[in-house]
């Protein structure tokens, strides 16, 4: 029997939800199986349009052929998640020494298929000449590829188990070959990139791999080396064990001239490949770290490390902090190798490594079912780090830490006319790079906080293990999720959920503070939105009283758009107040006018991280500071500031001020008494990494002669300031920056002639052009990014587009401006996820010109159909250059 229920209501997010094919109304109609009148409510409340109830629990699917389309659209891959089942890949690669020669693959594919009614797609982002056998259940057919995809009849198919075979040249794209060594990086969708699969996140599969490699190299994969067998004179064919499920994004591996360490982490054996010349005890450092991550991992979710073997590699110039294969987790060397460290250097690889680490379980072993919940998986992979780190660290160093980390880089997107939700609709995964940024980073986690806290620790910790127990191994949504944390609290989630997770922006929080004679009589609060519909962020925060000799703090709990604070009433009069002084709350917090030039009498370090944050965002909003104002109030601060990360956060915001909201001519007129005061206030510090931080502030910001010979000479002699040492990495960060201010490029020769590392000298023979004083080398170098393989190391590029770009030098490069937007949607198809937003922001980070920001109007203007998720990231990246036509009028 069949039961039918109609429902009239709008269910575009039910629809992203549970990844069905939509319309272009508001208004759907889906067949749905429901099992029990449970579920048959559960779907009610979701807001299902047309169910109906029989004893399976499948999607009704029309007969209708799916469109061929470039990319992977939701349509193809929600009807193939329907059909196939059991996927296996089993995939050769040979691999020759030399990166120009072609990379020749065997690959069998294996899988069930529910019905063969239409043309079956593999995705493969190559042409069909690529392909020089194809196999479909024993009968040899002609290669056909349309729109990035292996067309495969359905005459050649089977209702049931299928079996194709493929000879190929793999594509180099997501390979990222070097002379010595080559990287497999598939994540989003650039699997298909290099061979025909199934490239979605919800078909998961099983992978055998071999890969046939000279002699002399080493290999790292996901599943454990079952075999090595010498081919011929020099190649060695390695065979490794089938992996575990894993979605192709997942599926890795590198080879190379590596070193390799080993070692034992609670029994069972990791693998480290690195290529660093000079690893001093970092290996050791690596090992326990990954150990520790780990053990606090494996006691907090109550399950085992989910996967059968530990390795990773290390990476020179990696596109990204790291990436979570399960076996072969990829790292930027540089963010492992450290010498002489600072805290804030040791914190950040500690972070590194347990976000890494907590992926095996968040992403690894449950995966979202489509990207557009690609948040989940960082945002959890980004609070177990800080719970990590909170165990490390101790509460105090924590929430100092967690509020550094996330608020300004969620603030830099959420303030802006380019803002975005946590959670975004994706119709193809071909823009799934898109979705990466500041907020899914940044802003989850800081909302995940909210949530814990809403809940209770341990109601969310039982949720969360109730959620991992239940789709090991499979897939889920955030709706799943949420589903489950409902039945651990009283608390409205869903209502909670629509305006912290479903929309974008933040709040604005005003008060008004009433006395009667030294007492407080009323704290008034109010809280609306920065921009569009009024909505409230329901939140807990602390408003601190600093008092003379002593603070206090209250806690609030903004459950309303108005609220008075009885909790203040009867205190002692405060010197001034700071709004969010434990770091917990989220939006744009006012700064009383009378805390400036007392901000040296907080204690608590995280209350004048606090106070620092909330006066940096007030300036951009035009409230409270102008901007010369909080510059100089921010370099007084060096003077008394003792804590490194604070420090840090200071001359980060010094840099910001300086460059991008000064104007040229005051900045030259102010910079010899700031250069005075930095290096002043270096020399009053005691320990080494605070003197550090001082002396990058003051080689970022030196413009006269004399402190530029003073730079020279420390980078000529290779004698630090006294007390302050300097790694190899500094000493090259000098040569950079003298020889954009001296105008000298030979200072970056001399420099490589004293580095051992191959890698490190090719990255300084790459930026020499982009740093050259001749105008037209410099356009030489900008014209070359054009051609796709000129851009092939993007950390390299972004570095060298900053130098073009800054502000030095922008009389001359402002005319790349126009051509550089141009070129963004390309960016963004053939570049990795994080490359749109570093090449935007390393172009425009440091313009504050009206001419500049004219371009990005035209351009927008000019473009009315662009790729709206393109357009936000230039919106996002050029909201300084928007705020400084303001603020600097």
């Amino acid at each position: 029997m069949t039961r039918i229920f109609f429902i009239d209501v709008n269910l575009t997010e039910f629809a992203h939800s549970y990844r069905l094919p939509v319309s272009a109304g508001n208004d759907y109609i889906w067949n749905l199986t429901i099992t029990s009148q449970q579920n048959l409510m559960k779907a009610l409340l979701t807001g299902l349009v047309l169910l109906t109830t029989t004893t399976s629990a499948i999607f009704a699917q029309t007969a209708r052929p799916v469109p061929v389309t470039t990319g992977v659209s939701l349509e193809l891959a929600t009807y193939r998640q329907q059909v196939i089942t059991d996927i296996h890949y089993d995939i050769h690669f040979q691999i020759p020494a030399e990166k120009t020669e072609a990379i020749t693959a065997h690959e069998t594919i294996t899988f069930d298929l529910k019905e063969a009614t239409q043309t079956l797609q593999l995705d493969f982002k190559q042409p069909a000449s690529n392909i020089s056998r194809l196999l479909v259940n024993g009968k040899t057919i002609k290669p056909v590829v349309e729109q990035e995809h292996v067309l495969i009849p359905a005459q050649y198919v089977n209702t049931g188990n299928n079996t194709v075979i493929i000879d190929f040249t793999a594509g180099d794209g997501s390979l990222n070959r070097n002379a010595e060594y080559l990287y497999a990086l598939f994540v989003p969708d650039r699997a298909r990139v290099v061979f025909p699969c199934f490239d979605q996140p919800d078909l998961k599969a099983k992978f055998k791999l071999v890969l046939i490699v000279p002699g002399e190299w080493k290999t790292l994969a996901n599943g454990r080396l079952k075999s090595m067998v010498q081919k011929g004179r020099t190649p060695i064919v390695h065979n490794f064990e089938e992996t575990d499920l894993l979605p192709t994004y997942l599926f890795s591996f590198t080879a190379g001239k590596y070193s390799q360490a080993t070692d034992t982490l609670d029994g069972r054996p990791a693998t480290f490949l690195y290529r660093e010349k000079d690893p001093r005890d970092n290996i050791d450092s690596v090992f326990r770290l990954h150990k520790e991550a780990i053990r606090f991992l494996e006691e907090w979710t109550g399950i085992a490390f989910p996967f059968q073997k530990i390795g990773f590699v290390a990476i020179p110039d990696f596109q990204f902090g790291g990436m979570e294969h399960p076996g072969e987790v990829q790292y930027k060397a540089s963010s492992l190798f450290l010498q002489n460290p600072t805290r804030d250097q040791l914190l950040a690889r500690t972070n590194l490594i347990s976000h890494e680490t907590a992926h095996m379980w968040f992403g690894d072993l449950v995966t979202m079912k489509w990207f557009n919940d690609v948040w989940m998986k960082e945002v959890f992979a980004n609070f177990m780090a800080d719970k990590v780190a909170e165990k490390l660290q101790g509460s105090e160093s924590f929430n100092l830490r967690f509020l550094q980390d996330h608020y300004n880089l969620a603030y830099s997107v959420d303030r802006t006319a380019g803002a975005n939700p946590i959670r975004q609709q994706l119709d193809n995964l071909q823009d799934a790079g898109t979705m990466y940024g500041n907020i899914i980073y940044h802003k989850a986690p800081i909302m995940m906080r909210q949530i814990e806290l809403l809940m209770g620790k341990e109601n969310f910790q039982q949720g969360v293990r109730e959620y991992l127990h239940k789709y090991s191994y499979s897939n889920a949504t955030w709706n799943d999720l949420i589903a489950i944390l409902a039945k651990y609290t009283t608390a409205d989630l869903y209502k909670w959920n629509t305006v912290w997770v479903n929309q974008p922006g933040r709040p604005v929080f005003d008060y008004q503070l009433h006395y009667d004679g030294d007492k407080i009589s009323q704290l008034h609060i109010t809280q609306q939105p920065e921009s569009g519909a009024a909505r409230l962020w329901p939140q807990s925060f602390d408003v601190t009283l600093v008092y003379p000799d002593s603070t206090s703090s209250i806690r609030v709990n903004m459950q309303d758009q108005a609220m008075d604070i009885p909790e203040a009433a009867g205190k002692p009069r405060p010197l001034f107040i700071i709004f969010n002084g434990n770091g917990l709350g989220y939006g744009l917090f006012p700064s009383d006018p009378a805390e400036k030039s007392k901000l040296n009498r907080l204690e608590s370090p995280i209350n004048r991280a606090s106070a620092y944050v909330n006066a940096y965002e007030n300036m951009l909003a035009n409230r409270t500071y102008a901007p010369g104002e909080l510059l100089a109030a921010f370099t007084d601060a060096l003077a008394t500031e003792q804590e490194e990360t604070n420090l840090k956060q200071l001359t980060g915001y010094i840099s910001t001020l300086f460059w991008e909201f000064t104007k040229p001519a005051e900045r030259s007129t102010i910079v010899a008494g700031m250069e005075k005061k930095i290096w002043d206030a270096m020399e009053k510090q005691t320990a080494p990494n605070n003197r550090k931080l001082l002396f990058k502030a003051y080689q970022d910001i030196y413009l006269t002669p004399e402190a530029g010979e003073k730079v020279f000479n420390i980078w000529q002699s290779q004698q630090a300031p006294e007390n302050v040492k300097l790694a190899e990495e500094d000493y090259i960060s000098l040569s950079l920056t003298i020889a954009l201010k001296k105008g000298d490029v030979s200072v970056i020769s001399q420099q490589q002639e004293r580095l051992k590392d191959n890698d490190k000298k090719d990255r300084l023979t790459f930026l020499i052009p982009a740093l050259s004083p001749d105008a037209a080398t410099r356009e030489q170098f900008f014209n070359s990014l054009k051609e796709r393989k000129n851009r092939a190391k993007e950390s390299w590029v972004a570095v060298g587009l900053s130098y073009l770009h800054h502000p030095l030098r922008q009389q001359y490069s402002r005319k790349f401006l126009p051509e550089s937007l141009n070129m963004l949607e390309e960016i963004q198809h053939t570049g990795d996820i994080f490359f749109p937003q570093s090449w935007l922001g390393a172009i425009f980070s440091n313009y504050q010109d009206a001419a500049a920001w004219q371009v990005v109007q035209d351009f927008l203007r000019n473009n009315p159909g662009y790729n709206e998720k393109l357009k936000s990231k230039i919106l996002q990246t050029t909201d300084n250059l928007y705020r400084a036509q303001q603020l600097l009028k």
